[in-house]
């Protein structure tokens, strides 16, 4: 198991970005406990980027309920289809917000939060178990760089059966 993260500290976000992929895989692929591997992966990509709030929720009863996280607290429960978390879940595609003022019906958890970023899991029976909620305290934080390598990220979770 990793003891540290080694990265380009003042590299382009693409460079961190492949340089922390492999170290993320390695840290999960032999842990079994989902909750470790989250909080592993969000304390990676928070060290890493610095980003204002990264975390996952779950997809319980029919609503995301929140998981492991680094940042400041967060709303803990997101209806189906609200919010950026709930759209992404309901349209199972990852949504990109440059401005989160203009994402109608955006939920504001935090008023520092400017432009955010949220990908699904998508089991194989096409179902969303999850999904990666990451938040900037700036505007335009997140682009396609952003989109491919947190993709790559969230499929290398696995879930137990």
């Amino acid at each position: 198991m990793a003891e540290e993260l080694i990265f380009s500290k003042n590299a382009d976000k693409a460079k961190i970005y492949k340089e922390i992929l492999p170290q993320i895989a390695s840290l999960i692929q032999n842990e079994t406990d989902l909750y470790a591997n989250l909080a592993n992966i969000s304390a990676a990509l928070k060290q890493s980027f610095d980003f204002f709030w990264v975390g996952f929720y779950l997809v319980k009863n029919n609503e995301l309920v929140l998981g492991p996280f680094q940042g400041p607290i967060a709303c803990t429960r997101i209806a189906f289809g609200k919010g950026v978390c709930g759209t992404s879940w309901a349209q199972k595609q990852t949504i990109t917000v440059p401005d989160v003022e203009e994402f109608p019906g955006h939920i504001a958890c935090s008023s520092l939060s400017k432009s955010e970023i949220v990908i699904p899991k998508i089991e194989k029976n096409g179902d969303v178990s999850m999904v990666l909620d990451v938040d900037s305290d700036s505007l335009n934080s997140f682009d396609e760089v952003d989109k491919n390598f947190l993709e790559q990220i969230v499929n290398l979770i696995q879930i137990e059966a």
